[in-house]
């Protein structure tokens, strides 16, 4: 039972960042170059007119760890036990995805190639430290107030 749950959680944790970052970049309306979503379709083409714009990047970094932090929070919330590793999968599979990006469409630039590897573990990480310490204070709450109740 557990297999499906943590399954289910990785899933639901890679399709929040994947949209997550989707609509962050539908965001700005200068980027969007096209009419259909259809974004495997397109995405060669918009990299090559994007590829001396350091404020796309930018902000795909950006995104991409937000992305990634909420992401590694709805898993983490999802999954019973080792919050923090099953967000920090989704790190992993994020940064796949992304160094597949970077191999089949060869326009981004060096700074972002280099930081993606410092921007999705680090944030997966956040996502799933925000979950664990959340749940270590109820914990803590529910044994003091179960403490202070048998004292009475």
């Amino acid at each position: 039972m557990n297999f499906l749950r943590n399954t289910i959680a990785v899933i639901v944790g890679l399709a929040i960042a994947g949209l997550t970052i989707t609509l962050g970049i539908r965001v700005f309306p200068q980027w969007v170059t096209f009419e259909a979503f259809a974004p495997f379709e397109h995405w060669q083409k918009f990299l090559f007119s994007m590829q001396d714009d350091g404020a796309f990047f930018g902000f795909l970094l950006f995104i991409s760890g937000l992305g990634t932090t909420i992401g590694g929070v709805a898993t983490a919330i999802i999954v019973k036990y080792a919050k923090v590793a099953y967000a920090i999968l989704i790190g992993f599979i994020m940064l796949f995805i992304a160094m597949l990006d970077v191999i089949v469409f060869p326009y981004h630039p060096t700074f972002y190639k280099i930081s993606i590897f410092l921007t999705f573990f680090p944030f997966s990480w956040i996502g799933g430290k925000i979950v664990e310490v959340i749940y270590e204070r109820k914990k803590k709450k529910k044994i003091a107030d179960k403490m202070n109740h048998q004292s009475k």
